[in-house]
């Protein structure tokens, strides 16, 4: 099979949740277990971190990835969902997994696991695993892919299990509480292993996490109670952040977003536990560079991302209530620098839309839209229910005709920002070529 026939094949023969949502998730470690222990436990050839939470995994994770790669160590990173290439999901020291391993992979071993129906996620990240260990990596940071306890990354015991924050999302698959959502994210924690929670809005949720960690005898940690930065944090108007961090001085964060504050909070709470209790040779000048330059060190994409300028048009993949609560301050914030703020905006069915919409500027110009995914709630009934929130503005059937019409009509100074899923920013880096 070419690697195009081989993705077809797995798209098609293999539940994706990214195109169908509930149905195609599959709780459990029973397949992912089976397939490890065919392939010989691969995960157990590298050190790993593990990392989960609601938002801001993808962040962290790929900031973990750059400091230690620049520190010497070879690294592989494996996040989903892809934005534009599935091999996004899968890298060594930046380098997407080669298309020739992916299709060997598939050809090598479906006779295996075609009779265990595996689901897309579990068949990559055994894939992952797998090319991980071919790779010789050192380490290996293992982004969640939902939830924890159940997710197919659960078969791993790292040496720092890592839980960003909590907030409502997939609420009919993992709870309609925060605190029982939190229930699913502690599942990470293995016995003995530290672990650290990034923020918790409420104490209750704090509580689970601490509870959890007692329960396993695995040492807990608050990153807010580190003091890991000692002042207020400065954003450009390019959209930087300086970062005054307590250890290694000012990190200039190539990260823009109001979320990104906590993310360097998170990621330097990380990289003091993993130097202090791990034993992990990081070098100062390492978290330097690995925040300043992430994004080429890594390929990560979407957080926050300028595609051009005059007009400037930004895209970031917040979909839930906890990411827009960044995304309207930082909007916000940036506003007085801008002429007119223009919103290209769709949202998948299952998300909480009108929480989401709830936190919209209601002085935008709105072009609604949705991704090319079934997922995706229809442009007509999404528009319809932005106007009940005082949302004004035009439907488009697709992304592309959005961002034309947009185009057409922003003005140099003008703002232009689009998002509100993962596949709308996909969309877009596909129209702008990306």
């Amino acid at each position: 099979m070419t690697y195009e026939e081989t993705l077809h094949y797995l798209y098609n023969s293999t539940p994706v949740f990214e195109r169908s949502g509930a149905s195609a998730y599959k709780p459990g470690l029973d397949t992912s277990i089976a397939l490890d222990d065919y392939l010989g436990n691969p995960h157990k050839a590298y050190q790993t971190i593990h990392v989960a939470g609601t938002n801001g995994k993808g962040s962290v994770s790929h900031l973990l990835a750059a400091i230690l790669r620049q520190s010497g160590f070879r690294v592989g990173l494996y996040t989903s969902p892809h934005l534009v290439d599935f091999r996004e999901r899968i890298r060594v020291n930046g380098k997407m997994i080669p298309k020739e391993y992916v299709t060997e992979f598939v050809e090598r071993h479906r006779s295996f696991f075609e009779p265990l129906h595996p689901s897309f996620f579990e068949l990559a990240s055994s894939m992952a695993f797998d090319y991980f260990r071919e790779s010789e990596v050192d380490y290996a940071i293992i982004e969640v892919g939902l939830g924890g306890r159940l997710d197919s990354t659960n078969i791993i015991t790292p040496i720092l299990s890592v839980i960003t924050n909590i907030s409502l999302d997939h609420t009919a698959l993992l709870g309609d509480t925060e605190e029982k959502i939190a229930v699913e994210k502690a599942g990470i924690i293995k016995k003995g292993v530290p672990v650290l929670l990034g923020e918790a809005d409420k104490h209750s949720i704090y509580e689970v996490f601490e509870r959890t960690a007692k329960q396993m005898k695995a040492p807990f940690h608050y990153a807010r109670r580190m003091g890991v930065i000692n002042g207020d944090c400065q954003l450009t108007v390019g959209g930087k952040w300086f970062i005054s961090s307590t250890e290694y001085g000012k990190l200039e964060d190539e990260l823009g977003g109001e979320a990104q504050v906590n993310n360097a909070v998170t990621t330097l709470a990380a990289v003091h536990l993993l130097r202090s209790a791990s034993n992990v040779d990081i070098l100062p000048e390492a978290v330097h560079e690995g925040f300043a330059h992430v994004t080429r060190l890594t390929g990560l994409m979407g957080r926050w991302q300028t595609l051009q300028t005059k007009p400037t048009v930004i895209v970031d993949t917040g979909h839930n209530v906890g990411g827009w609560k960044h995304i309207a301050e930082h909007l916000n914030i940036l506003r007085p620098y801008f002429g007119q703020l223009h919103m290209i905006v769709g949202m998948m069915a299952d998300k909480d839309i009108d929480g989401v919409m709830a936190l919209m500027p209601t002085d935008a110009s709105y072009y609604f839209t949705q991704a090319s995914t079934p997922r995706a709630m229809p442009v007509g009934e999404f528009a319809a229910k932005a106007t009940r929130h005082g949302l004004s503005g035009s439907a488009y059937k697709t992304v592309g005709e959005a961002i034309d019409e947009t185009l057409s009509r922003a003005k140099e100074n003008d703002l232009v920002f689009i998002g509100g899923s993962t596949f709308v920013v996909a969309d877009a880096f596909l129209k702008f070529g990306i």
